[in-house]
């Protein structure tokens, strides 16, 4: 009998196992990227809702925000007011607001920051006129110096009279505090020259102007 030799089978070729393991990697590869996408499309919709909120946020700042101050002609022509009668209050603006001005040396003593007791009857005609014509209005209170002294020296001085200003109109004058600002020219807006003592005196001022809210 002829004897047959049987071979035994040879096992995967490498290549094979290559093949694989690259198909494998491929499809690891896919997955996560999948997942990525995913993660970024949660993120954009997250983005947008943030950015809706805030444009709420935005608006009702806006109607809160105060008036833009810089707006204000301090050299806008004189006007009347029949609630103000005292010759010391000059009264200015136009048809978006209304200037009073008060000299410093009927506010305050020399070199002093407290405004004194003669200056409350003048203080609360501004304050009859406020309450009737601009109830609700944001009021700005201006600080003015003449250029005596250093710019920065004369900045804070604006700075204390007119905070002295709407500490008396808040506490005394019944003015509501969150409609209050308080504002320093210093030296900066001089009314007149400030060559000379009468110059020198007009410039030394508080200005208290009403701004009416837009509706």
């Amino acid at each position: 009998m002829a004897h047959l030799e049987v071979k035994p089978k040879s096992g995967t070729p490498w290549w094979l196992w290559l093949l694989l393991a690259i198909i494998a990697l491929a499809i690891l590869l896919f997955l996560f990227k999948g997942c990525g996408n995913k993660t970024a499309d949660v993120v954009t919709t997250d983005s947008t809702a943030v950015s809706t909120d805030t444009t709420l946020n935005k608006e009702d700042a806006l109607a809160a925000t105060e008036p833009d101050w810089n707006k204000v002609d301090f050299n806008a022509p004189k006007s009347s007011d029949p609630d103000v009668t005292d010759k010391d209050i000059s009264v200015s603006g136009n048809d978006e607001y209304t200037i009073y001005t008060l000299g410093e040396n009927i506010l305050f003593a020399t070199d002093q920051n407290a405004v004194q007791g003669s200056a409350e009857a003048k203080l609360k005609q501004i304050v009859a006129s406020l309450n009737k014509r601009y109830k609700g209005a944001s009021i700005g209170v201006f600080g003015n110096t003449d250029s005596t002294g250093t710019a920065g020296h004369n900045k804070q001085l604006g700075a204390e009279r007119a905070a002295a200003v709407k500490d008396w109109l808040v506490k005394t004058g019944g003015v509501e505090d969150g409609k209050v600002s308080i504002h320093s020219f210093g030296e900066k807006e001089p009314v007149a020259s400030n060559a000379t003592a009468s110059g020198r005196q007009q410039n030394r001022n508080v200005e208290i102007v009403a701004f009416p809210t837009k509706q």
